[in-house]
């Protein structure tokens, strides 16, 4: 029966995976609690490129869990983050932007905790939404930020 959850649980990440969500390249880690053995606790943010809307990158920082655990990549990080998304260059919105749309996904515990970065179309004040949500398939989405980009013309 163990194994079976085991199975199924990297079946769910894998899924997860394949929705078509980014992965982000790590901008740096600050030391937020120094550990005598195994990885220290830090402070990671990460960049990633909204995969259908060119010139908008998103800056995520997460708290992550050091020690012997951490080290090994068996803890599970706290659910504390943060996120800033912005234009870099004009945007060209695609013909059909779902209202609603899971740009990236990062597991952050070994098995059913993620943080899952939404974007939402706000076609009244022609606003890109980007929603990130901790998510532990048992106890839902305790934590959150929001981040926001007008889209407007880049200026020559």
């Amino acid at each position: 029966m163990r194994a079976f959850s085991k199975r199924s649980a990297w079946l769910f990440c894998g899924l997860g995976l394949l929705a078509g969500a980014v992965r982000a390249e790590e901008v740096g880690c600050v030391t937020t609690a120094w550990k005598l053995i195994g990885a220290n606790h830090k402070v990671c943010v990460d960049a990633f490129e909204d995969p259908k809307i060119p010139n908008v990158i998103c800056h995520i920082s997460q708290a992550r869990t050091g020690g012997i655990a951490g080290g090994l990549g068996l803890a599970e990080d706290p659910s504390q983050f943060s996120l800033a998304c912005r234009q870099i260059g004009p945007i060209n919105l695609p013909a059909k932007l779902p209202e609603e749309e899971l740009v990236f996904s990062e597991g952050t515990s070994l098995l059913f905790k993620s943080t899952n970065i939404t974007r939402l179309w706000d076609a009244k004040h022609n606003t890109l939404v980007y929603v990130a949500i901790s998510r532990k398939v048992i106890e839902g989405a305790p934590a959150n930020s929001v981040s926001t980009v007008p889209v407007m013309p880049w200026g020559k």
